[in-house]
């Protein structure tokens, strides 16, 4: 028994470690889509830890988040003195983190898509606070009331919206393929 439960740690383990080495290899694959903001990239490193997030919970998402977030430091270094890879993290666990708590608690198509929903506002309204009260000024940008409201309504909230929903639907559609055979666990995605 005891054996059995050390070697189902080390399994998980395992995946969680090629989940952020995954989420590493796709933060390199990240392009802007609001030309205004060009430093506004979306990339998909999400997916992975949102996956490992359904599969064992949100604290697994949060793990990823961070390991992520380590070795993409150790691999690539820092071009913002840490502070993107901070919002990084924070942005990533108010996506992942609502979201898989609400789909762990009851596992359905319902829960997963109300997660998802709670998940879009919880990251539009950390993507605000943490531009507005720590990016920004981290950057040394200095914007009067208009232009960060401009930046809020046609920068952030379109693409905080853009990226949680590339994330989500990517999500949705591999993790119905991949949790038998990668997690060893029900998808739950076709249960209403």
């Amino acid at each position: 028994m005891k054996n059995e439960s050390k070697k189902l740690d080390v399994n998980k383990c395992i995946k969680i470690s090629l989940l952020g080495a995954i989420s590493v290899i796709l933060m390199y694959f990240d392009f802007p889509v609001i030309p205004m903001f060009p430093w506004l990239k979306i990339d998909l490193s999400d997916v992975p830890a949102l996956m490992g997030a359904f599969a064992f919970g949100p604290m697994t998402g949060i793990v990823i988040e961070g390991l992520k977030n380590i070795l993409i430091l150790i691999v690539k270094g820092t071009g913002t003195a840490f502070v993107g890879e901070i919002a990084n993290f924070i942005i990533g666990i108010s996506l992942i983190a609502p979201t898989a708590y609400i789909y762990n608690r009851n596992k359905s198509r319902k829960t997963a898509l109300i997660g998802m929903t709670v998940g879009f506002v919880s990251v539009q309204i950390a993507g605000i606070i943490t531009n507005v009260y720590f990016l920004l000024p981290a950057f040394g940008m200095q914007m009067d009331k208009v232009q960060t409201l401009q930046y809020v309504t046609v920068g952030l909230l379109p693409f905080n919206g853009i990226k949680a929903v590339l994330v989500f639907a990517i999500t949705y559609v591999l993790y119905k393929k991949v949790s038998r055979a990668i997690f060893k666990v029900e998808p739950a995605l076709d249960r209403k």
